[in-house]
């Protein structure tokens, strides 16, 4: 298995050094280079790809402003000189942020999460439906086994996300969009942009706050409409 790959960054230098990194790593093929998102997205309409390695600062149009304005971009990975960045990036979805200049062992340590991401996506989708009562997630260099009525939250923090039960918390080395993909969206579903609850696991609601278990979390205000519906699911009972 390969993951297709491409490069977009305004500089020679950057786009040479990458794809030098790409060509050490034997499950990464590099597909396409471009100077620019607007070529970007040109080469990925002909040509998709599984990994995009996406520069912050270029002219007429940043890697941010691309991620905010295209919604169906493949896993990124962005690699910049500013690292005053790297929320906007992580909010964006964006699967690690490097900061140059960044070694082979960083670029090595990104890629890898990019390949259990995505091995991680298509198994899901192989089996075509989900396990009724657990999962398993890479978790401090083992493998651990969540049940879903254990799991009460997850929380999104940086380059990794806080799994929430009653009695543990494990810190996991995914999105918050990559992991919400792999939970069955009739037990979770996502309240604010760090957070997916389990919403057998609500108390009750206070304003825009759910309590669960011994913890609050934030309904954002965007998605309040939408998250109480979903939550109610006509099960609220009035005079």
């Amino acid at each position: 298995m390969k993951l297709s790959c491409m490069i977009v960054d305004d500089e020679p230098l950057a786009r040479k050094v990458l794809a030098e990194y790409i060509a050490d790593v034997d499950f990464l093929e590099l597909k396409g280079k471009a100077e620019n998102p607007l070529k970007a997205n040109t080469l990925l309409a002909a040509n998709p790809v599984d990994l995009l390695f996406l520069d912050i600062n270029m002219p007429k149009l940043s890697g941010i402003e691309y991620l905010r304005s295209s919604a169906h971009l493949p896993m990124t990975i962005i690699t910049t000189a500013y690292a005053e960045y790297a929320i906007d990036g992580f909010e964006l979805n964006a699967l690690d942020y490097m900061v140059k200049p960044f070694s082979f062992e960083r670029f090595l340590k990104a890629v890898n999460k990019a390949k259990e991401h995505y091995e991680l996506k298509n198994k899901a989708a192989q089996i075509g439906s989900f396990d009724e009562s657990f999962f398993f997630v890479k978790c401090g260099g083992k493998i651990e086994k969540i049940l879903y009525d254990e799991l009460n939250y997850v929380e999104a923090m940086l380059n990794y996300v806080v799994l929430h039960t009653e009695t543990r918390k494990m810190i996991v080395y995914l999105t918050i969009k990559g992991l919400l993909e792999q939970l069955p969206a009739d037990r979770f579903l996502k309240v604010h942009k760090s957070y997916v609850v389990n919403t057998s696991k609500i108390k009750r609601i206070d304003g825009n706050d759910l309590h669960i278990g011994s913890a609050e979390v934030p309904i954002s205000q965007a998605l309040y409409e939408t998250v109480m519906k979903d939550i109610l699911k006509g099960k609220m009972i009035k005079r």
